[in-house]
């Protein structure tokens, strides 16, 4: 039986049981559904049909817009491989990547569009979305922070939402995995590394999550597809700064034997703003498991650690996002 997520209503007038309910979700599951959250199916519907678009272009005319140093454009298959203790060559999806539009310092960093005349309004359909997406993740925010009993503007406060580090990743599974690789995944285990992540899916079953990711050997459950729900994730900057009250769960995409699109926003804080442990969930009994840190160095050094190459401050500020995927 599918696992069933808890389901938040985004248009819900009572902030106190909603918030109540989010920070049950956080605790039990890390991944919940969100409801009722102002994004149109019809546009949604185009945003869908837009990634589908871009993936069925040739190879070459995808490769023409890799992706740059800036960490925004296209990724082909196999090019990562998110749990590097399996010996296969990559993961084989494909995927592309936009990130922060505004307070660009450096052309080179700057966001990848294909031609208009090869994919008609495309760019203005994905930057609506971004804007729309990126909306609802603040907002969610405010009641995260009401969840781990903060004032509602927590996050604003300490500046994680000036110009935070928002990612939106279009996703592409193929519709069977080759014989020649070890697993049937579209995607390898992982946890994301920021603060929240917010997938849209295109109802293809293949996400699956497994809630004590320290357990040998690893008890995965299949998420149920909810119509019209985005799905909402713990990353592990939000676990740190919880102190492990939150949980960043474990989770991966299995091959299904369908073609599989969803669309990812990850939204991080601003690289400056320094996750501390917070007071709400600290306690003697559970002292703070972790120092101190810059979002931005964090993120570097987990970028280091998977890719074994350095990513240099400069880069970071300029819009390089956290890496994971669904």
């Amino acid at each position: 039986m599918d696992l069933q997520l808890p389901v938040v209503d985004f248009a819900s007038s009572d902030r106190a049981s909603t918030s109540k309910l989010i920070r049950q979700a956080c605790l039990e599951h890390g991944f919940f559904y969100l409801v009722n959250h102002g994004i149109e199916e019809e546009f949604l519907g185009k945003v869908f049909d837009g990634s589908r678009r871009l993936f069925s272009l040739p190879l070459q005319e995808k490769m023409k817009l890799l992706r740059n140093e800036g960490h925004r454009g296209y990724t082909p298959p196999f090019a990562e491989k998110l749990d590097t203790s399996m010996v296969s060559k990559g993961d084989p999806k494909e995927s592309f990547y936009i990130g922060p539009m505004a307070g660009d310092k450096v052309d080179s960093l700057s966001n990848q569009w294909p031609p208009e005349e090869t994919l008609p309004d495309w760019r203005r359909i994905m930057e609506l979305y971004y804007e729309k997406v990126v909306s609802v993740g603040k907002t969610l925010l405010s009641l995260i922070a009401l969840a781990l009993k903060l004032d509602e503007g927590f996050f604003e406060d300490v500046g994680a939402l000036h110009e935070p580090m928002a990612f939106l990743r279009l996703l592409h599974y193929p519709e069977s995995v080759s014989d020649s690789l070890d697993s049937n995944l579209g995607a390898s285990a992982h946890t994301d590394y920021g603060m929240i992540t917010l997938l849209a899916c295109d109802g293809v079953r293949g996400l699956q999550i497994c809630k004590e990711k320290d357990e040998n050997p690893r008890v995965w459950e299949d998420v149920a597809h909810l119509e019209g729900a985005l799905v909402i994730n713990v990353g592990d900057l939000l676990e740190r700064w919880t102190n492990c009250f939150f949980r960043s769960t474990l989770h991966r995409v299995v091959s299904t034997g369908k073609e599989r699109y969803s669309i990812a926003c990850f939204l991080d804080p601003n690289p400056e703003c320094v996750v501390k442990c917070l007071d709400t969930c600290i306690s003697e009994s559970n002292p703070p498991r972790f120092p101190p840190v810059r979002s931005g160095d964090y993120l570097k050094e987990r970028l280091r650690m998977t890719y074994g190459e350095t990513v240099n401050s400069l880069t970071m500020l300029n819009g390089l996002g956290p890496i994971s995927q669904l």
